[in-house]
C-alpha cells in the first residue's frame, strides 16, 4: 500500500462520500474454496493425514512442530529450536533432545499418512510440504487476494476472500503451546487476523451492508474494546442504520474505557467521526451507485509521475524461445488461438488460452509461434516464458517460476519474498496495467498455473498441457489434431527440401498416413532423411512398414527414441560420437559453444566448429545467442539419456573424469576472470590450486564485456558445475568456484544460492580433508550470515575460518575474517574493538597486496570515525579508499566510498557539497542497475534538500525513493521515507536554494 493510501484509509471508510460501480465477478475467481490444510496453527495446533487426526505429544514435540510449521519449506536452525523449547538455561543435552523430538515427529507424520517430511540440514531442519499445507499459508494467500481485488475495485469479491480467510481461525494462534518465543510470533499473527477483520468490516461498510454488520461489530468491540478502528466501524454502521444516539453512546463508552484504563483520550480519527455523527455530516451518508476510482488513494508511484519526477526505466522481458522457420499447422486453429488471446482486452478481460493435446502433437511449437506473432503488436511491454515441466522433467514449483518471472521483471533477488502468496502478489502488481504475454509451457496441474496468472486483463496467457486442466476457470481451450496429408507434405518439404518431396510425393503421403500425421513422428522422419540424403522416401516407408519395427523406427516412447537416435549416432565420425557422449556430462538445458572444446581438450580458436556435425544431425539444438555472439545449444532429454547410456562404452572412466575437470575448470576460469573484471583484479577472494581450462581469449573478451551480466546469464550452468565438481571428487574446483560466485550472489542478491553452493562445497572439502577449502567456505558462510543480519550465527563460522587461515598462513583469508568479525563488534556497539579488528585486517590486506580489500576496510573505519565527529580522519580514510577503487576500476567500491563521503558532508552541514557528491553516486548506481543502491541515495538526496529547505525537490527525491522501496517491498524503508515526507511537509515552504 502506498503512503498516501495508508494515510487516507480511515477517510475512505468514514468521511469520503461513496460512489461505487459494481463490477461483475470474473469467472476465474472463486474465493470460497478453501481446502482443509493438514497443518493447522490458527488456533490449537492440529495435524491430520490420510488416516485422520495425527497425535502430537504435548510439550516439546508440539513446540518443535509449531516452529517448523510457521517456517514451512524454510530451514529452522537447531539453535532456534533450543531457544523456543527452553526459554532460559537449556540443558547440555538440548540438541540431542531436539533430534529425538524430530525423529518422533517424522514417525508420527509417516504413520498418519501426512504428505510432508522433515528434512535435516547442516544447521537445522526444514518441514517440506506442498503449498497450501498450512492454514496460515491459506490465510495469507486469501488476504493477499482480497487486497489485490480491493485495489481493482472488486470489493464484493475481496470480502468473499476475507470471510473464509477469517473463518480459518479457531482461536488464538498456537493456543496451548507452551513457548514464550512462539507466543511472541503467535501474537503477531493474531494481530494480522484482527487487521483482516477490520479490513473486511471497512469493505462491507463501503458496500452498504451496515445494517447486517451491527451485531457482529458489537461482538467484536466487546472482545477488543480498545481497538479504535473497530469502534469507528461500529459507529458508522449504527449511524447509517438510523441509530445516531447509539453511535454516539458507543463513542462515549470507548472514551470512558480509554480514560479509565490508559488515561488517554480517543484518537483524532475517532473524535472527528463522533463530531461528524453529532452534526449529521452529509459525508457520512452512503452515496450511490458505487465505485470510486477517483476517490481511491493515488499510489505513490503515480504521484511521483504526476509531479514530473523521472521514473525508473521499466524492464521489458523478452523470454520467448525462438520461433521455428518450418512451422506448419492448421491456419484456422492458429488464427483462432490468436483471436482468443487478444479479444476483449479493451474491456479489461484476462484471456487464458489452453492449447491441449497428446505427446508429439505440436502444442509447444504452436504456442511459441502464436506468441511471436502477437508479441510486437499486442504485447509490446514484454513476454514471459517458463517451461513448467522443469529441466529435470519434474514439475516446477509455482514459487520457483514466480521467482524467475520477478527477476525478469527487474526485482532484485534480495527483494523477492519467500512465501508463494507474497511472490504472486508482487507479480500481479508488476503486471497490472502492462501489456505482457505469459507463456506457460507443459503445465502439469491447475495449482501450478493459478499463482502465475496476472490480475488484470491488460495481459494475456497461453498455457500448453498434456492434461485437461478442467478446474482452471475462465479459459478458452483448443485441442490440437494431427496434421492433414497436405500439411504433412508441407512439413516434410520444409525439413528435407521441396524438390526431394515432390520427386516422391506418393511415398511422402504414404509415410504421413503410416504415422497418422503426428508432427513429432514426421519431424523425426524428416530429420533422419535429412541426415541421410542418399535415402529415398520409399526406403523410409519400408523401414516403417513392419509393425514390429515401427515403434523402434519412430521417436515415440523411450525405446523408439533410442532406436532412432542409434541410426543418427552410428552415422557420426568416431570423434563426433565421443563428443556427443561427453556433452551428456554437462547438466542444464543449454550450453555455450566453448564447452565442447573443453570436454575433448581442443584448443581451436573456433570451438563452435566442433559442434557443427552434431547440429547438422539434429542431435544438438541451437537455443540462443550468448553475450560473445556465439550460439548456444542444448541436448533434448532423450538425446541426453541416449548419449549418457553410451558413455561407458565409448569413454574410459579416467577420460570422463578429465573431461569433467576441464569443463568445470573452464567455468572456473571464466568466473574468476569476471571477478577480476569487476574488482580490478583478484581481490577480496581466497584462491586455490585448481587447474583452469581457458576458452579462446577473443571469445572471453567478447563474453565478459558485461562481467556481472555474464555471471547472471550463466547462473544455472555455474551452479550445476559446483555440484558436478562435488560429485566427481573435484573438491578444490568445487570450493573455488563456489566462493568465486559470491561476486554474483552478493551484487544481485541471491542468498539462497550462496548457501546452497557453499553447503555443497563444505561437504566436499570436509570429506577430502581440504583445510584451505574449509576455511574459505566457512569464512564465506560467515559473510553470508552477516548479509542476512544474523550476526550471532556468523561468529562461529568466522572464528573457525580465522583459526585455519592463521595456521596455514593465508593472509588474505585472515584479513577477510577480521573485517567481518569487526562488523559483529560494531553490531554489539563496541566501536573500539571493531576499530582494532579493522586495523588488523588492513595490515593483512596490505601484506597480501589486496588493495580493494583494504579500501573496503578504510570505508568501514570511516563510518566509525564519522559517527565520532572525527571528520579529518574520516576524510582521509575515504579519500584513500576512493583513490584505490578508481585506480582499480572498481565502480561499486567507488559508489560506496562516495556515498559515505556525501553522508560525512551532511554531518558537517555542507549540504551543497553533499548534494553534488550524492548526485554523482546516483548516476553511478543507475548506470550499473543497482536498484537498491539508488533507493538509498535518493533518500540521502531528499534529506540534503530538506536541510536546504527545498521542499519541492526534497519531496520529489523522497517520492522516487519510496517508489523504489515499494517496488522491492521494503516496508521499513518505505516507512522511513514516509516519516521524512511528513516531517518536511510540516515545515515552512521557504526555499533557500
Amino acid at each position: 500500500m502506498s503512503s498516501a493510501a495508508q494515510l487516507r484509509e480511515p477517510d475512505l471508510a468514514w468521511r469520503v462520500p461513496q460512489k461505487w460501480v459494481y463490477m461483475a465477478a470474473s469467472a476465474e475467481y472463486d474465493g470460497s474454496g478453501v481446502t482443509a490444510a493438514p497443518f493447522r496453527v490458527l488456533g490449537p495446533l492440529e495435524v491430520s493425514g490420510e488416516l485422520g487426526a495425527v497425535y502430537v505429544a504435548p510439550g516439546r514435540q508440539e513446540i518443535v512442530l509449531g516452529a517448523l510449521v510457521l517456517e514451512l519449506n524454510r530451514v529452522v536452525e537447531t539453535t532456534y529450536l533450543v531457544d523456543v523449547i527452553w526459554d532460559h538455561d537449556p540443558p547440555k543435552t538440548a540438541r540431542t533432545q531436539v533430534q529425538i523430538c524430530v525423529s518422533r515427529l517424522r514417525k508420527a507424520l509417516a504413520d498418519g499418512g501426512v504428505d510432508a517430511t522433515i528434512e535435516t540440514r547442516a544447521h537445522g531442519y526444514v518441514l517440506r510440504a506442498p503449498e497450501g499445507a498450512t492454514d496460515l499459508g491459506n490465510f495469507r494467500r486469501l488476504v493477499a487476494e482480497a487486497h489485490a481485488l480491493a485495489r481493482d475495485g472488486l470489493k464484493v469479491h475481496a470480502v468473499d476472500a476475507l470471510r473464509p480467510a477469517i473463518g480459518l481461525w479457531r482461536g488464538r494462534c498456537l493456543a496451548g503451546v507452551p513457548s514464550e518465543v512462539l507466543a511472541g510470533t503467535a501474537a503477531q499473527l493474531d494481530e494480522s487476523r484482527l487487521e483482516a477483520v477490520e479490513t473486511c468490516m471497512r469493505l462491507e461498510l463501503e458496500l452498504g451492508r451496515h445494517e447486517h454488520l451491527v451485531g457482529e461489530l458489537q461482538q467484536l468491540v466487546a472482545s477488543h474494546p480498545l481497538r479504535e478502528r473497530l469502534r469507528g466501524h461500529l459507529m458508522v454502521a449504527l449511524y447509517r442504520s438510523g441509530r445516531q444516539a447509539e453511535a454516539l453512546d458507543a463513542y462515549h463508552q470507548g472514551r470512558a474505557m480509554l480514560s479509565e484504563e490508559l488515561g488517554l483520550d480517543p484518537g483524532r480519527e475517532l473524535r472527528d467521526l463522533a463530531q461528524a455523527i453529532l452534526t449529521d455530516d452529509a459525508d457520512l451518508a452512503l452515496a450511490e451507485p458505487a465505485e470510486p476510482r477517483s476517490l481511491v488513494a493515488t499510489p505513490l508511484s503515480e504521484a511521483v509521475q504526476e509531479r514530473g519526477a523521472d521514473p525508473n526505466p521499466v524492464v521489458t522481458p523478452r523470454q520467448l524461445p525462438a520461433d521455428i522457420g518450418d512451422f506448419v499447422a492448421d491456419d484456422v486453429i492458429v488464427s483462432a488461438v490468436c483471436d482468443a488471446v487478444t479479444e476483449g482486452r479493451e474491456k479489461g478481460q484476462l484471456n487464458v488460452v489452453l492449447v491441449l493435446g497428446g505427446p508429439g502433437v505440436g502444442k509447444s511449437t504452436l504456442a511459441r509461434h502464436v506468441a511471436h506473432r502477437l508479441a510486437t503488436e499486442y504485447f509490446p511491454d514484454g513476454q514471459l516464458y517458463c517451461d513448467l515441466r522443469g529441466p529435470d522433467g519434474q514439475p516446477m514449483l509455482p514459487a520457483q517460476a514466480l521467482g524467475r518471472f520477478l527477476r525478469a521483471l527487474g526485482v532484485p533477488g534480495q527483494a523477492i519474498p519467500d512465501a508463494l502468496d507474497e511472490r504472486a502478489e508482487m507479480y500481479r502488481s508488476l503486471l497490472a496495467d502492462r501489456r505482457i504475454l505469459v507463456l506457460l509451457d507443459d503445465a502439469v496441474s491447475e495449482s501450478q498455473v493459478m499463482p502465475l496468472l496476472p490480475g488484470t486483463g491488460s495481459s494475456g496467457v497461453l498455457v500448453t498441457s498434456r492434461g485437461q486442466l478442467t478446474a482452471l476457470p475462465g479459459t478458452r481451450r483448443f485441442d490440437l489434431e494431427p496434421l492433414s496429408p497436405e500439411q504433412g507434405v508441407q512439413l516434410l518439404g520444409r525439413i528435407i527440401g521441396e524438390r526431394r518431396v515432390e520427386s516422391e510425393r506418393e511415398a511422402a503421403r504414404a509415410l504421413i498416413r503410416l504415422v497418422g500425421g503426428l508432427p513429432l513422428a514426421l519431424r523425426i522422419i524428416g530429420a533422419r532423411l535429412a541426415a541421410r540424403p542418399h535415402w529415398s522416401l520409399i526406403s523410409m516407408w519400408h523401414r516403417l512398414e513392419n509393425e514390429h519395427r515401427r515403434l523402434d523406427e519412430l521417436a515415440y516412447g523411450e525405446l523408439s527414441i533410442r532406436a532412432s537416435l542409434s541410426l543418427s549416432y552410428d552415422g557420426l565420425a568416431a570423434a563426433d560420437r565421443r563428443l556427443l557422449c561427453l556433452i551428456s556430462l554437462a547438466e542444464g538445458t543449454e550450453m555455450p559453444s566453448w564447452l565442447g572444446a573443453a570436454l575433448i581438450d581442443d584448443r581451436t580458436p573456433n570451438p563452435a566448429d566442433l559442434l557443427e556435425p552434431l547440429i547438422d544431425r539434429r542431435l544438438l539444438d541451437i537455443t540462443a545467442m550468448d553475450q560473445g555472439g556465439e550460439f548456444r545449444c542444448g541436448l533434448s532429454q532423450m538425446v541426453r539419456t541416449f548419449a549418457h547410456e553410451r558413455l561407458p562404452a565409448e569413454i574410459p572412466e579416467a577420460e570422463r573424469t578429465g573431461a569433467v575437470r576441464r569443463m568445470v575448470g573452464g567455468w572456473m576460469a571464466l568466473a574468476e576472470r569476471a571477478h577480476k573484471e569487476i574488482y580490478g583484479g583478484a581481490y577480496t577472494i581466497v584462491t586455490g590450486r585448481a587447474e583452469r581450462w581457458y576458452p579462446p581469449e577473443d571469445y572471453v573478451r567478447r563474453c565478459l564485456r558485461d562481467p556481472l551480466g555474464w555471471l547472471e546469464s550463466e547462473q544455472t550452468n555455474l551452479l550445476n558445475a559446483v555440484e558436478l565438481a562435488a560429485r566427481s571428487g573435484l573438491d578444490e574446483l568445487c570450493w573455488e568456484l563456489a566462493t568465486t560466485l559470491v561476486t554474483l550472489f552478493e551484487a544481485r542478491g541471491y542468498p539462497e544460492l550462496w548457501e546452497r553452493t557453499h553447503q555443497v562445497a563444505l561437504t566436499a572439502v570436509q570429506e577430502a580433508g581440504n583445510e584451505r577449502g574449509q576455511a574459505a567456505v566457512l569464512g564465506s558462510l560467515g559473510t553470508l550470515h552477516l548479509h542476512r543480519g544474523e550476526h550471532e550465527a556468523a561468529g562461529p563460522y568466522l572464528s573457525a575460518a580465522l583459526e585455519i587461515f592463521e595456521r596455514i598462513g593465508e593472509l588474505r583469508g585472515q584479513a577477510l575474517c577480521l573485517r567481518d568479525l569487526a562488523r559483529i563488534e560494531r553490531h554489539h556497539g563496541d566501536d573500539d574493538r571493531a576499530l582494532a579488528l579493522y586495523e588488523s585486517a588492513e595490515r593483512n590486506f596490505v601484506r597480501a597486496q589486496d588493495v580493494i580489500g583494504r579500501a573496503h576496510v578504510l570505508g568501514e573505519m570511516a563510518h566509525i570515525t564519522m559517527r565520532r565527529a572525527d571528520f579529518a580522519r574520516t576524510r582521509s580514510y575515504l579519500d584513500e579508499a576512493l583513490g584505490i577503487c578508481r585506480s582499480a576500476g572498481f565502480d561499486r567500491g567507488q559508489a560506496l566510498a562516495l556515498r559515505r563521503l556525501g553522508q560525512m558532508l551532511m554531518y558537517q552541514q555542507q549540504y551543497e557539497a553533499a548534494e553534488r557528491t550524492l548526485l554523482e553516486v546516483l548516476a553511478m548506481v543507475r548506470a550499473s542497475g543497482d536498484l537498491v543502491g539508488a533507493g538509498y541515495v535518493l533518500h540521502d538526496l531528499g534529506r540534503v534538500n530538506a536541510h536546504l529547505r527545498r521542499v519541492g525537490q526534497a519531496v520529489e527525491y523522497y517520492s522516487q525513493a519510496a517508489r523504489i522501496r515499494e517496488r522491492i517491498l521494503d516496508h521499513s524503508g518505505v516507512a522511513a521515507v514516509r516519516a521524512d515526507i511528513v516531517a518536511i511537509l510540516g515545515r515552512p515552504r521557504t526555499s533557500v536554494g
